[in-house]
């Protein structure tokens, strides 16, 4: 695991598969995504780097029911508040399967590359304590809007946050050797298509991705420009 500082408050977890970010503010911290199962220790040490504990952890937030994405999550959650989509939180809490990419869908680059994925590591059931629905304000970051972005599942979410111009985008936005794109493996493509233009609507400056690097700049002209092809 790399751990990358993007801004005074942020930083990117990077895993050999996918990334979770870790925002810090007074005595609390917010973990957006966890890195895939066996990851946890990973999280801590971050955690501890910043002079923090697994105490401290106030927010876990799950951008959506996929295994790179909440497959650490019974090892870190500690006393945190786990919040997860409420579409998604039987995936979490292990009462349903993880929704697939409809094939169909896919073009044949992204077909190719899914089939040769390797497997993920199982999964352990974790709690969820708050079922988010859209239009809430979590308290973190100036306050962080959560907007429904399904498509890619149909519980994804993004976390807006604009007092800081920044957007965790889960993975209905992927950005690839500097390329910003509509993410991949999608349930649902066209409604991803839908809500990535959504997203590219908003005011950003910094745009936090589930693969790949953040996109910073300016960040709503580079998704305005890939939404006005979708």
């Amino acid at each position: 695991m790399e751990l990358i500082e993007l801004t005074p408050q942020l930083r990117l977890l990077r895993f050999p598969v996918g990334n979770a970010y870790l925002w810090h503010e007074r005595d609390a911290l917010t973990l957006i995504d966890t890195g895939v199962a066996g990851s946890g220790k990973d999280v801590e040490g971050a955690i501890r780097s910043l002079g923090f504990t697994l105490a401290d952890l106030r927010h876990v937030i799950v951008t959506h029911g996929h295994d790179d994405h909440h497959g650490a999550l019974a090892e870190i959650a500690a006393d945190a508040t786990v919040m997860v989509h409420r579409a998604d939180a039987p995936v979490v809490r292990g009462e349903a399967a993880q929704q697939t990419p409809e094939r169909a869908d896919m073009p044949e680059w992204e077909r190719e590359i899914y089939d040769s994925l390797p497997p993920m590591p199982p999964v352990p059931a974790a709690r969820v304590d708050r079922e988010l629905e859209g239009g809430e304000v979590i308290d973190f970051g100036g306050g962080a809007e959560v907007i429904p972005i399904p498509g890619h599942t149909d519980g994804s979410i993004a976390l807006h946050l604009p007092a800081h111009r920044l957007l965790f985008a889960g993975d209905t936005v992927a950005n690839v050797n500097g390329q910003v794109i509509l993410g991949v493996f999608n349930a649902d493509r066209a409604r991803t298509a839908a809500s990535f233009r959504r997203l590219a609507d908003l005011d950003l400056g910094l745009v936090c991705v589930g693969h790949g690097d953040p996109i910073s700049g300016d960040a709503s002209a580079r998704l305005r420009e890939v939404a006005a092809q979708l």
